[in-house]
């Protein structure tokens, strides 16, 4: 999987871009965010329980904009379901302290509301997830967090590899490649956009969606989300066949937060907000 993302990702750079520089945003969009996928795997210890290795196979950073030490952190501190969707514990939730979001200016509350619809989370939801992803990271380097340092510092070598690859190989405009970019960022926006949702119960705040389609692929079924985060250990191409296996169990954990398909979660939020902003059970500096 890996071979064949690097492959496609070089030969739409190289030589696809001189035939249709359209086609060559959508394969380098699509292998960017294959990559983003198969990098997440790697944190988990795949292909190989040697973390080192699992580094170096994903070091070329086709996404560019995510450290894989500050994804690996944060990615990490997700997994612990007793803090999901907690607005200060979960780098990876949409939702804020409601305290803060009464403070906020209207025209940020606005734009906060739009990301929390389909539509406005793949439109606006990578750049405002890059700039809060960094503006919170350049505080805590700030404050002197050399890890966080540590994870930037060691990101630069990996940026320099692609940057390298499209200026001194590809043919690819850079421009045309900024905009494979985002696309990929985008499209990892419609895995993540409901993933989890604020509840009382842990288990109950993970989804399902059970598309097994090319969707399904890309995402290396990280779709079957609530079975990934009970059995974080398991490879992608196992998800499946647990989740046929012990589909009622996981759903009754989840209290059947389901959907079949992205085309239905489509349907039902492209311009509609699936939750609000201020989380809705936090209470007292505690989540629920």
């Amino acid at each position: 999987m890996l071979g064949v993302t690097y492959g496609v990702w070089g030969i739409a750079t190289v030589w696809v871009s001189d035939v249709s520089v359209f086609l060559a945003i959508l394969l380098c969009a699509w292998t960017a965010a294959q990559h983003s996928s198969l990098t997440h795997e790697a944190l988990h210890g795949h292909p190989s329980r040697n973390m080192l290795l699992n580094a170096a196979l994903v070091f070329p950073p086709l996404t560019v904009v995510v450290p894989y030490l500050r994804f690996r952190d944060t990615h990490f501190a997700h997994h612990h379901d007793e803090s999901l969707t907690d607005p200060y514990d979960d780098p990876e939730t949409n939702y804020l302290d409601p305290t803060v979001w009464d403070h906020l200016p209207a025209w940020r509350k606005a734009l906060y509301r739009i990301n929390n619809t389909l539509a406005g989370r793949l439109i606006l939801g990578p750049a405002l997830g890059q700039i809060a992803f960094m503006a919170t990271d350049w505080h805590l380097i700030r404050a002197g967090n050399r890890r966080v340092l540590m994870g930037w510092l060691l990101h630069l070598p990996a940026v320099a590899s692609v940057l390298w690859w499209m200026m001194a190989v590809a043919n690819m405009p850079l421009w045309a490649w900024i905009v494979s970019v985002y696309l990929a960022l985008s499209v990892l926006k419609l895995r993540t956009f409901l993933e989890h949702q604020a509840h009382d119960r842990s288990t109950a705040r993970t989804a399902i969606v059970e598309d097994r389609g090319l969707l399904g692929l890309l995402f290396l079924n990280n779709n079957l989300h609530v079975v990934h985060h009970l059995h974080p250990g398991v490879p992608w191409y196992a998800l499946p066949d647990l989740y046929r296996a012990r589909k009622a169990q996981y759903l009754s954990s989840n209290q059947g937060y389901r959907y079949r398909t992205y085309a239905e979660v489509a349907r039902k939020y492209l311009f509609r907000a699936k939750d609000p902003v201020p989380h809705p059970l936090y209470r007292d500096g505690h989540g629920g």
